[in-house]
């Protein structure tokens, strides 16, 4: 059965680092892109960061170098490395993988709750 399985959210101060991963079985991420999106209270999901099959990375405006988002192709996982976290990362953080070799399926993980103190 594919899955996508998130693990690594938690609490950090403001100015704290998180690592999020994105476990997948029955799923070869390296075939198209997968990305990390998230989603607030009250608003509606945004993409994060992706990394596509070729390698390259794609970053949203507000996270711009401060997430590093890459993909280990022997262990099947992708990452986000979050560093100088600001109250406004706080959300659930959910990776995606879109089966587009295949038959165009979206995968989602569980999410994981990131959440920043000030």
């Amino acid at each position: 059965q594919a899955q996508l399985v998130e693990s690594g959210g938690g609490l950090v101060q403001a100015g704290g680092s998180l690592r999020l991963s994105c476990a997948a079985s029955g799923i070869t991420l390296s075939r198209a892109t997968t990305g990390w999106y998230r989603q607030a209270p009250g608003n509606e999901r945004e993409m994060v960061a992706t990394v596509g099959s070729g390698g390259i990375r794609v970053y949203a405006d507000s996270v711009k170098g401060r997430f590093t988002i890459w993909r280990d192709n022997d262990l099947n996982t992708v990452y986000l490395q979050m560093d100088s976290l600001k109250p406004e990362d706080t959300a659930v953080y959910y990776c995606n993988h879109r089966r587009t070799y295949r038959d165009n399926r979206d995968f989602w993980g569980q999410g994981t709750q990131v959440t920043v103190s000030s």
